[in-house]
């Protein structure tokens, strides 16, 4: 950690720094907006790095360099998002702690790269794999900084794959952080199975249909034992609520201040943020949504029902409450939107 106990910096010198206090050795990249800054800011840094010709040789220059013992990472969004699906999922299938840096942005195609998330569905279960990776939601840029480092520590102890998932805005956001609130960690040890000089047989191919099932079920249960750990949600006046409130990253934020201004008027509403949303804190949820006092569900995001699918996907079927939705794709939702929208489903 830096000396100085308070710094006012944007959300990429966050990431940056989060990085490098991972242990982070070199980053692969390939400047796309909004997280062109991260890229260019580790080179201004000085740090290794290599821009590629394109965000596939960047994913696979990752997966090379943590076969070869580094770590590395890299940052993309959008489209770049996209053509690092097939790196990322041969890390998966591999188990490899492959960390990248997401800075949604709208769609369909180039979109928007301010507001956005509409990349939770590509982060949690792109590629041709079962999803088997985990998925950080930052909503401050505290949270941003500790989160990263986050990511990498359970990259490299449960070896599986890790994407930090923002957006333009946080990144481009300049604000104050204050270090003493932030909890330091020590950096889980990077591994290489190229050492000494033995040959090791790495597969990343499976021809045989028996052999990938075997791999697959071994896959799941590491991924089943490590989510239990990894898994988290924060809650937020839930106890009492009889509305109960479901948002992740930059819209949980305004979500918590409408709340605050909504308990004075009465309004007895809750919030539940899944701070990672891969894997999904499911008994938590389950706990929060059956709690009788809650009379309807309502989730709020800037896409249309990514977060919503996932939550009726991981939740108990035999919890039957009304829902109610706030979706607004690339847009930034306001505190003020959410406000309004429970007060209407305050009934």
């Amino acid at each position: 950690m830096k000396e100085s106990k308070r710094d006012f910096i944007t959300g990429a010198e966050v990431v940056i720094k989060a990085c490098r206090d991972a242990g982070a050795d070199i980053m692969y990249g390939y400047p796309i907006t909004p997280t062109c800054e991260i890229l260019s800011g580790w080179i201004n840094e000085g740090y290794a790095s290599l821009q590629t010709e394109d965000e596939i040789a960047a994913g696979f220059g990752v997966c090379g360099a943590v076969l070869a013992g580094q770590k590395a990472f890299t940052a993309s969004s959008g489209p770049g998002h996209i053509l690092l699906q097939d790196a990322f999922a041969m890390a998966e299938g591999m188990r490899l702690p492959f960390v990248m840096i997401v800075g949604q942005r709208g769609g369909p195609s180039s979109g928007t790269v301010i507001y956005s998330q509409q990349e939770v569905m590509l982060s949690c279960f792109g590629g041709n794999g079962e999803g088997m990776r985990f998925v950080y939601s930052p909503s401050s840029l505290n949270e941003l900084y500790s989160l990263t480092r986050l990511a990498f520590n359970d990259a490299w102890k449960y070896r599986f794959p890790a994407v930090l998932l923002t957006d333009g805005y946080m990144l481009k956001t300049t604000g104050v952080i204050e270090w003493e609130k932030i909890k330091d960690v020590e950096n889980s040890p990077t591994f290489t199975r190229l050492s000494d000089g033995a040959n090791v047989h790495w597969p990343n191919i499976y021809t045989a249909e028996e052999e990938l099932y075997e791999e697959v079920m071994v896959m799941n249960k590491d991924y089943k034992k490590a989510a239990s750990k990894v898994a988290k949600a924060e809650e937020y006046l839930t106890k009492d609520a009889k509305i109960l409130l479901v948002a992740h990253g930059i819209v949980a934020a305004s979500a918590k201040e409408a709340i605050v201004e909504l308990r004075k008027k009465g309004v007895k509403v809750g919030l539940f943020r899944p701070t990672t949303l891969r894997p999904f804190s499911k008994k938590q949820f389950d706990k929060a949504a059956s709690n009788k006092s809650v009379k309807k569900i309502l989730v709020a995001e800037s896409s249309l029902g990514q977060l919503a699918r996932i939550v009726h996907d991981e939740m108990d079927p035999e919890i039957c409450k009304p829902f109610a939705y706030l979706q607004k794709p690339a847009l930034g939702i306001e505190i003020e939107d959410i406000y309004n929208f429970v007060l209407k489903n305050n009934k």
